[in-house]
């Protein structure tokens, strides 16, 4: 069995920083984090090590992390039993997210990364490597699309949520928790949902060139920031209160909005989801559904508007948006 590892940098491959005014950060190869894995030489996968980016997490862009998936996909038709991305986890549950929109195969795609860098007491990247490349390696976790490895717990991408800025148990699925864990050694699935099939292949120009807006609804908001958008991007999601919810000023903007572009709605709340027909008032989900919005059902805020985008980019229309936020939502 071989195991694709591709690297992308982040906290698990920062092995310090250099003196001097403007410190440079000293960055690790996938040679340098399989050689601090211990275990890995006896776990029984042969690993294929491509170098792929060495940058933070907040410098992926939509096109390279598809390069990335593309690439993972030519591992995979060339023999890989799976692969396991390496990369900083700012942005891992958005990237892991659209990479699971994508990802065609049966083999799974694992996304890992680290909390401490190497040089801390403690650093959390060996183990959550090793436990990658076991789930990148093991039948269980086929046909279960892009999942997320870290603190010995297995996570679908579509629901894994970063969860605190600094502990290495950030990563939780508030929604469903995790899929399974790794426990001496063993791929332990506790549960198989379903798979959505994988969007259509984006152009990667037309990707760049579509923009979604992200508007999180706080108190007393008007939706001044909201002026002009139309005109700047192509679609919208909204991260209401609670359910659903917005001030009752801001729900006639938000409904203008949907006559020039998609709207989604979602809930900043960070677990639960959008109701449907619960409350009737002005701003409340019943009242911003009948004007246009998108319900975004279960979706977080940052995984919808890398769905949004997505669609949009493949020229959906606003009735093709509502027919696949209902299924992935």
């Amino acid at each position: 069995m071989s195991v694709a590892l591709f690297t992308l940098g982040g906290t698990i491959a920062m092995a310090g920083i250099g003196p001097g005014e403007r410190p440079v950060v000293t960055r690790l190869t996938g040679a340098d984090l399989l050689a601090a894995v211990p275990g890995l030489d006896t776990a029984g996968e042969e690993l294929d090590v491509r170098d792929a980016l060495a940058v933070p997490s907040a410098d992926l862009t939509y096109r390279r992390l598809l390069d990335v998936v593309d690439a993972a996909s030519r591992a995979v038709a060339g023999g890989a039993t799976g692969v396991v991305v390496t990369q900083g986890t700012d942005t891992l549950e958005e990237t892991a997210y659209l990479a699971d929109l994508v990802w065609p195969n049966a083999a799974p795609l694992v996304v890992t990364g680290a909390m401490r860098n190497p040089t801390l007491a403690g650093a959390d990247g060996p183990a959550n490597l090793l436990a990658a490349v076991r789930v990148a390696a093991s039948a269980e976790a086929r046909d279960l699309g892009v999942l997320v490895v870290a603190d010995d717990e297995i996570h679908a991408a579509r629901w894994v949520r970063k969860t605190h800025s600094t502990s290495t148990a950030t990563f939780a699925s508030p929604n469903a928790g995790p899929l399974g864990h790794v426990a001496e050694g063993r791929v332990r699935l506790l549960t198989r949902p379903p798979r959505h099939a994988p969007l259509p292949s984006v152009d990667p120009e037309r990707l760049d060139a579509t923009r979604v807006a992200l508007h999180t609804v706080t108190l007393d908001d008007d939706g001044w920031l909201l002026d002009g958008l139309a005109d700047r991007r192509h679609g919208l999601v909204v991260a209401g209160y609670g359910v659903g919810h917005v001030p009752s000023a801001l729900a006639p903007v938000l409904g203008a909005l949907t006559d020039r572009m998609p709207v989604v709605l979602t809930s900043r709340t960070g677990a639960g989801p959008v109701l449907r027909h619960t409350y009737g008032a002005v701003g409340s989900e019943t009242d911003l559904q009948r004007r246009g919005l998108v319900n975004g059902g279960l979706l977080d805020p940052y995984k919808a508007v890398v769905l949004l985008r997505t669609l949009l980019a493949a020229g959906a229309g606003r009735d093709e948006v509502a027919d696949a936020f209902a299924r992935h939502g």
